[in-house]
């Protein structure tokens, strides 16, 4: 039995997306870019949607910011009016708006323990202030909170999974238990669920027996970048070099790298980019880790251009974590071309299929494993970057943006039906 509108039939969208992604753009308030695509047999109307979870925009940190952008500046571009809840901590947050969606700051508490619930909470009721038609949340965290807008407004509640948070490595116990919790609360609270992965879709049917939407994450075509930045500030010379990019977070098993790069013989260099999710204690053991081999370079958090740059530069790239949801990083090293050698969980199998040249794996958590893969891509970089110009061509068709955004809209429409009210025909298409 579903949990939620009693008209919905969910069901799991399988999407080998044929048309590339858009570029990055700003798209005006009530002139969309593009018209999307929903079904046939749904009326299209503007909806109120608010998003809530992620840390703020313009996305300057993570996989789940990056999503939200990406997936909020479209339905926008669509025609809805979309409200993305940030936290004040985040940055510099434009009080305009940011590519035709809506900003709205709300109070947290910026700890790692309470930022992300509290702020989840603040953004909650802010959002049913405004009567908004989707209360969208992201991350098992907001999940705790999601029962106020199911139980006390008309708003349908969505949820996205981007990966199983209470098996992150981070946390303690206490904190495991409650997002165990809060992983109860996504499973059976949602009028519907969205997962980034084939393998959280089956996952959420097998556990909770509830239909869920497989969505999964875009990659943006990549923007080749030759300047001097790499060289000047981190001695990196293009092509010299091995590249991790995420949070440095337990489960992205950047210390297993590390263990594994020293142990080969290349004049290569290892450039981790990324920095301390509240793990200020693992950053720290990972320069240990690293000690006296100053072909370990770390970058810090890298956005924009800077980060455009080191992927152009990288001869390939590094992928050994031990959990996923989708990893955008990945994609995004698939679309600059760089051979990639990943770990062997499934949403690393998910992208890259097999073991074959440009998309090598290794056993999940097999240091010894690694050493063969970064060795058999050091041995052949020429074979390799043959087989990831074919692995890009394939993430870039598949992973779309655009398809992605199409879909979730479509599931709002399904999931928002507003009786009594008169649909209005779609927005037209925006001149050039």
């Amino acid at each position: 039995m579903n949990v939620g509108h009693p008209d919905l039939q969910a069901e799991a969208v399988d999407q080998h997306a044929e048309s590339p992604a858009i570029p990055r753009q700003r798209v005006a308030p009530g002139r969309p870019a593009e018209a999307s695509a929903a079904d046939t047999d749904t009326a299209w109307r503007p909806l109120r949607i608010a998003m809530i979870g992620q840390k703020g925009m313009p996305a300057t940190y993570g996989g789940i910011e990056r999503h939200v952008e990406e997936m909020a500046s479209r339905l926008a571009g669509f025609g809805h009016e979309v409200t993305v809840y940030c936290r004040r901590s985040y940055g510099e947050t434009p009080a305009d708006g940011y590519r035709g969606v809506r900003l709205r700051q709300t109070h947290t508490i910026a700890s790692k323990h309470l930022d992300a619930i509290v702020h989840a909470a603040t953004s909650t009721m802010a959002a049913m202030t405004a009567r908004p038609d989707i209360v969208h949340y992201h991350g098992l965290g907001p999940a705790l909170v999601a029962p106020l807008p199911r139980a006390l407004s008309r708003a349908r509640v969505v949820l996205t999974v981007h990966g199983l948070d209470n098996q992150r490595g981070k946390w303690g116990l206490a904190a495991r238990a409650v997002l165990g919790s809060a992983h109860w609360f996504s499973g059976y609270v949602p009028h519907q669920r969205v997962a980034v992965s084939q393998g959280l879709a089956a996952h959420y049917s097998t556990r909770f027996g509830r239909p869920t939407t497989y969505i999964p994450n875009g990659v943006n075509p990549a923007r080749p970048a030759r300047t001097r930045q790499i060289q000047d500030r981190f001695g990196l010379t293009p092509g010299g070099y091995l590249l991790l990019v995420g949070r440095l977070v337990p489960e992205k098993a950047a210390d297993l790298l590390i263990r594994a790069f020293r142990r080969t013989e290349t004049p290569m260099r290892l450039a981790i980019v990324g920095g301390s999710s509240f793990t200020d204690d693992f950053v720290d053991r990972l320069r240990r880790e690293a000690g006296t081999d100053d072909r370990i370079v770390f970058t810090g958090f890298a956005y924009g251009d800077l980060l455009a740059e080191l992927y152009s530069g990288a001869a390939g790239f590094v992928q050994p974590s031990r959990l996923e949801g989708l990893p955008l990083t990945l994609l995004e090293a698939a679309a600059y071309g760089l051979p990639v050698v990943a770990s062997d969980i499934a949403p690393h199998v998910e992208v890259l299929n097999s073991d074959a040249a440009g998309g090598r794996l290794f056993r999940d958590g097999d240091e010894d494993d690694l050493v063969r893969a970064l060795t058999s891509l050091l041995a052949d970089l020429p074979g390799e970057r043959a087989g990831a110009v074919a692995l890009g061509e394939r993430v870039t068709s598949r992973y779309s943006w655009d398809t992605a955004a199409r879909e979730l809209e479509r599931l709002y429409l399904r999931l928002a039906p507003e009786p009594g009210r008169r649909s209005r025909a779609r927005p037209a298409v925006a001149a050039d």
